[in-house]
Parts: C-alpha cells; sequence; structure tokens
C-alpha cells in the first residue's frame, strides 16, 4: 500500500530548493511544483560501489515499493536511466556495470540553470538534450508548450521522454537530431539552454538564437567528469556572442562529443618522447575544479588517465586527436613530465595554471568568453597570459 503523497514531495522539494537559494520565482516554483518528476522516471539506476572497483547499477523500477521509489525521486539527485547507449533499468535483471549515458539531472542544477536562462512570457526556447523529459516539462509549464522546442539524439530516449510528456499533458516539439546542429526549422529561439556539456558553444546555437538572446550551456572537457564551467552568453546583432563563466555545474557529454575511455598498455602508447624534463607543477593540481577547467581551455581533447605499476603512479595525457601525449611520473619528491607529438600538452597546462596562480587564483566566474564565426575564445579580464583562442573545428582543417 502507497502511503506517500507526490503532491507533498514536490512541495517539500520547492521548499528545499527556496532554502537553498535556486528556486527564486513564483512562476518556476509553481512550475516545479505542478510537474511529476515520476512520470519521468519510471526505472532508474542507483549507483554504488560494486566488485573490483566498478561503479555498480541497481534497477529501480515500478515494481520496487513505490513508496521506496517516489522518496528517491524526490531526492535532488542525478538518476541514472541509461547505460551504455541502451540499456535502461527495467531491462536490467539485476545489478549491472556500464557506463552512463543518459540520466535525470537533479533538480537543484535543472532549476539552477532555468532560473539563469532569464526568460518571459511567450518566449520561444530551444533546449538541447531532452533525457527523460523533466527539464522540458518544466519549461513547458512556464511558457507554453508550444514555444519550447527540445532535440534529442537518441531515438529510444526521445520516445520515452515524448510519452511522458504527453501524459503530462504537454503535446510539445520533440525533435531526434544532433544537438550540436541546434534546430533551424523553428528558429530564431529567444533563449537556447543545453542539458548537456560541450567542448566548444557551436556556432549553430549563435546562429539560431535572436540578437539580445542568452545562451546557456556546460562548456567543459568530454573526458573528465569536473572541471566544467555554465557559460551565459548574450548574442549580438553582429551575429556574434560574449559573455562569462556564472558557476560550477556538471553535465553528461553530447553523445557526438564522449569518448571512449583509454585501456590497454598506455605505457606504450606514451613510448617515444620528444623530450623530458623536470616539472615543479605536480599534476594533483588538475583534482582541482579551475585548475581542471583550465587544462582543457589549454589543451583541449585531452584525455587524463592515472596508473599504477609496481608502486609506481604515472599520470598520463592523452591528445589522440593530434596523437600527442604527456607521462608525468613522481619520484624523489618531484615529477618528471615525457612529451611526445606535434602538441606540448604539459607545457601548456603549466603555464595556464601558473600563470592563474600568479594572478591570485580567480574564481572559474572570473572567466569571460567570446563566439565569433571563425573562433571561441577565452579570457580572464587584465591577464593577457590568460587568454586561448581556439578556430572551430569545422574550419580548422
Amino acid at each position: 500500500m502507497t502511503h506517500a503523497d507526490p503532491a507533498g514531495l514536490r512541495h517539500a522539494l520547492a521548499d528545499r530548493l527556496e532554502e537553498g537559494d535556486v528556486l527564486k520565482t513564483p512562476a518556476w516554483r509553481k512550475a516545479v511544483v505542478s510537474v511529476p518528476r515520476e512520470l519521468f522516471l519510471p526505472s532508474f539506476f542507483k549507483s554504488g560501489p560494486g566488485p573490483h572497483g566498478f561503479t555498480q547499477y541497481t534497477p529501480v523500477t515500478r515494481t520496487t515499493d513505490e513508496d521506496e521509489r517516489l522518496a528517491l525521486i524526490y531526492q535532488d539527485e542525478t538518476w541514472v536511466t541509461q547505460l551504455d547507449g541502451r540499456l535502461t533499468a527495467d531491462a536490467a535483471g539485476g545489478p549491472v556495470t556500464g557506463f552512463p549515458t543518459s540520466s535525470s539531472t537533479m533538480p537543484s542544477t535543472v532549476v539552477g540553470m532555468l532560473e539563469a536562462l532569464d526568460v518571459e512570457d511567450g518566449m520561444n526556447v530551444l533546449e538541447i538534450g531532452t533525457g527523460t523529459g523533466y527539464s522540458t516539462s518544466l519549461l513547458c509549464h512556464r511558457l507554453g508548450e508550444d514555444n519550447v522546442t527540445s532535440v534529442e539524439v537518441d531515438r529510444a530516449v526521445s520516445e520515452r521522454a515524448d510519452a511522458a510528456l504527453e501524459e503530462a499533458g504537454y503535446s510539445t516539439w520533440t525533435v531526434v537530431g544532433d544537438g550540436l546542429l541546434g534546430h533551424p526549422h523553428r528558429a530564431p529561439y529567444d533563449r537556447t539552454i543545453a542539458t548537456c556539456a560541450v567542448r566548444r558553444i557551436p556556432y549553430a546555437w549563435v546562429r539560431q538564437t535572436k540578437p539580445g538572446g542568452i545562451i546557456l550551456a556546460t562548456v567543459g572537457p568530454s573526458a573528465w567528469s569536473y572541471g566544467t564551467g555554465l557559460a551565459k552568453l548574450t548574442v549580438r546583432d553582429d551575429g556574434t556572442a560574449e559573455g562569462r563563466i556564472i558557476g560550477r555545474t556538471s553535465f553528461m557529454p553530447a553523445r557526438a562529443e564522449a569518448v571512449t575511455p583509454l585501456f590497454g598498455d598506455l605505457s606504450a602508447r606514451a613510448a617515444y618522447a620528444d623530450s623530458e624534463r623536470r616539472t615543479a607543477l605536480s599534476p594533483d593540481v588538475l583534482n582541482d575544479w579551475m585548475p581542471a577547467f583550465l587544462a582543457q581551455l589549454a589543451a583541449p581533447g585531452t584525455q587524463l588517465v592515472r596508473a599504477v605499476s609496481d608502486g609506481r603512479e604515472t599520470v598520463y595525457l592523452f591528445d589522440t586527436g593530434r596523437e600527442s601525449f604527456a607521462a608525468l611520473s613522481a619520484g624523489g619528491g618531484e615529477w618528471q613530465v615525457r612529451q611526445g607529438g606535434p602538441v606540448a600538452i604539459w607545457d601548456a597546462i603549466e603555464n595556464a595554471v601558473t600563470a592563474w596562480r600568479n594572478a591570485g587564483e580567480p574564481d572559474i566566474t572570473s572567466v569571460r568568453m567570446e563566439i565569433t564565426p571563425q573562433a571561441h575564445a577565452y579570457w580572464i579580464d587584465g591577464r593577457p597570459s590568460l587568454r586561448w583562442r581556439h578556430p572551430h573545428p569545422a574550419l580548422s582543417a
């Protein structure tokens, strides 16, 4: 027998989000207390420690005790809804391991982004990454179903979200496609919001957003689960966009930019170095959010892997696209770095982190950015040594 009251749980969630200064406006509170999150999470995975150091995912489905399921759904937690691009909790026969490829992001992150989007009645919004459809439904409640277009790359994920949205009463515009291309057929948009992380803001989003419109998206490395920032940009009349990083955030990478984890003999990949030297900068600094963010600005597309052999740790940085690597080994209280390939990865990271430290270690919110048809640029005001400019991938051949 179910004793949980979903409406009461929604009000309690809204109260917690208000107390945490995440939920700030009456219109978004009305959306949170009105939209039933359980419709968008009929099944999901709980994560926990598994065998051999892997994360284990335990399915929660409609066969789970309903009070328990609802209590989990209305926690401020992110719940994984798909593993390895195919497996959902309702199809899993028990605890499994795998790589998360879709999820329902924790409500505090979702609502915080929606508040930062600065919407007004009647605005037309493009959402990149439908996922479960929960954030889509909040947008529909706030703006009306005809003013929301949501793009999802995974057809099965999109179909499940569309069914849940229909059940919730929203016949909105859900599209299957590559969100990095936007959706030009319903452009221009007053607002563009991404619920996935991207390495760089695609210029297509700028082109499809009205002058004066806002783009809100997580930018950062696709190979790391941290070191990302929430970018808020305003589109200008000349077809460019400028803004800043407004805080830390974390999302799964866009499917087209997700990388395959590196396995095998990493030492063999880094066997032939062009240079070797000591470095005063420990790679442990990359465990911290801001240095990790700087690292991906200085060396975009780089994967970080830590390996231990015979009790000795080696930190590898690989840029497989440009066939470059850096390998850092500890010994005698200092680190040795070996580098190979056309890009000196550790040199770029070391220079960026050192300049940031010399600047007084400003917060991630000090980072500014600009997107033009040719390139994307990041900088910290007044710090000429902390500026990065990268051509758009399509123009960099």
